[in-house]
């Protein structure tokens, strides 16, 4: 990309910078506050069940029903956000989970728990597949994969400080104002969204060319610089919102992002109880918070090489083996953790595992902004997200299920890790093919 050189700094370098700093750590900080209260079910996982009564595949499902609210909204979402601007819609996403995620932490019964579970994947439906799509109007597509990653490093952030965190609420909350301590922790990450939504209708900007925090010549060269870019990708696949929705790569995609979603959440929901029975497995007496600052650890790892592993798909231009090459290692890592003798072994793989799953997903996203955009963009992203986190939905069900059935764990990671190697396989053989749907007719 050439650059207009304008006294020391480039224009574009100055321009990015500034894009950087007002735009990407404000989303870091909702999408951090996002996957600690999509998850923080798994933290609580012991006391939530005892308090309420569930069984092993009731926690999977409570874990799991979120997805079905989420699937059932995120395209209509993702439409509504271009529609009326990120500013207002991911306003609104924020303060409405937010008061879900406080209503969740005074749910009653298994069946409120449940119900208030599918009404935060409603509430939060969009908040992904929207900011991904917020940030191809704000960074050309040779910076996308590292904002991704920037972005998507709230993820593992979030699990490696917010675990320890929400598992030292959990201890410190009991018998706070009458409340269990996992009620507490639900109602104290729960806040936290709302008071994010309301300054996010007034700090975030919805396009560049309102962007009166940038100087003139910024503004006008990154307006100049992502229209080209659009009209390059309309030049060659001008594609309509119904032939997006419609098209078997987008479908394609969506089964990757599966399998991509299913080893994320099996991991998010099922590793604090991991680490939890090193104790009856290793005779290792590990306190909650002790659990949490021990699963915190493949996060952090994660965080780390899902940066590095971007930058790289960056500078290579490449973005399929960028995915299939961190998925395949781990779908193969998971099912060793099985059989190693010692808390230290078992980890290895399940940090591969972790990052793994992460690196492979800001190379994803980089794969249907290469021929999609405007209104097919904000669909055919909210259909693969959407489609894709049904994984979010089986993969903490079907484990638990498993693990029911089996009387141990080692069914349920076994399909964890066969799914992602199905999805590494996925992803190369859908960049051999061809398809013709996203081609304009002639």
């Amino acid at each position: 990309m050439a650059s207009v050189s304008i006294g020391e700094k480039s224009l574009e370098t100055r321009t990015l910078r500034k894009v950087i700093i007002r735009v990407v750590p404000f989303l870091m900080a909702l999408y951090f506050v996002n996957y600690l209260d999509r998850t923080n079910l798994g933290i609580a996982k012991a006391d939530i069940s005892e308090h309420l009564q569930l069984t092993a595949s009731m926690f999977g499902l409570a874990s799991g029903v979120f997805f079905i609210g989420y699937v059932l909204v995120e395209v209509p979402s993702n439409l509504a956000l271009e529609r009326f601007g990120a500013r207002r819609w991911l306003a609104r996403i924020a303060v409405s989970w937010g008061i879900v995620a406080v209503a969740i932490g005074f749910a009653p019964n298994a069946a409120t728990l449940l119900v208030l579970r599918f009404l935060l994947g409603v509430a939060e439906a969009g908040l992904f597949p929207g900011v991904i799509f917020y940030l191809t109007r704000w960074f050309p597509g040779a910076y996308r994969v590292r904002m991704v990653a920037l972005f998507m490093m709230a993820s593992p952030i979030a699990a490696a400080i917010g675990t320890p965190l929400a598992a030292w609420m959990i201890q410190a909350g009991e018998g706070l104002f009458g409340l269990a301590g996992w009620q507490f922790m639900m109602i104290g990450v729960g806040l936290p969204a709302i008071i994010l939504g309301i300054i996010c209708w007034f700090y975030l900007t919805d396009r560049p060319a309102d962007a009166h925090w940038l100087q003139p010549d910024e503004r006008q060269w990154l307006v100049d610089v992502l229209a080209d870019e659009e009209r390059d990708v309309a030049g060659v696949f001008d594609v309509p919102l119904r032939r997006a929705l419609t098209s078997p790569r987008i479908w394609a995609l969506s089964l990757v992002y599966f399998g991509v979603a299913y080893g994320l959440y099996a991991l998010a929901f099922f590793l604090p109880s991991i680490v939890s029975g090193f104790k009856q497995m290793f005779n290792v007496h590990l306190s909650i918070v002790q659990v949490g600052l021990i699963t915190a650890v493949p996060y952090t790892l994660a965080a780390i090489a899902m940066y590095l592993w971007s930058r790289h798909a960056d500078r290579k231009g490449e973005h399929v083996w960028h995915v299939a090459i961190p998925m395949g290692l781990g779908g193969l890592a998971i099912p060793i953790a099985l059989y190693l003798h010692s808390p230290l072994l078992v980890m290895i793989p399940v940090s591969i595992a972790a990052m793994g799953v992460f690196s492979a997903i800001p190379s994803f996203w980089a794969l249907p902004a290469q021929f999609l955009t405007g209104a097919a963009a904000a669909g055919g992203i909210g259909l693969i997200n959407s489609i894709g986190n049904l994984g979010g939905f089986a993969a903490p069900y079907a484990t638990g299920a498993l693990n029911q059935f089996t009387g141990n764990d080692k069914a349920g990671m076994w399909a964890v890790g066969i799914i992602m190697l199905v999805s590494a396989v996925v992803v190369v053989v859908l960049r051999a093919t061809p398809d013709r749907s996203t081609q304009p007719d002639r």
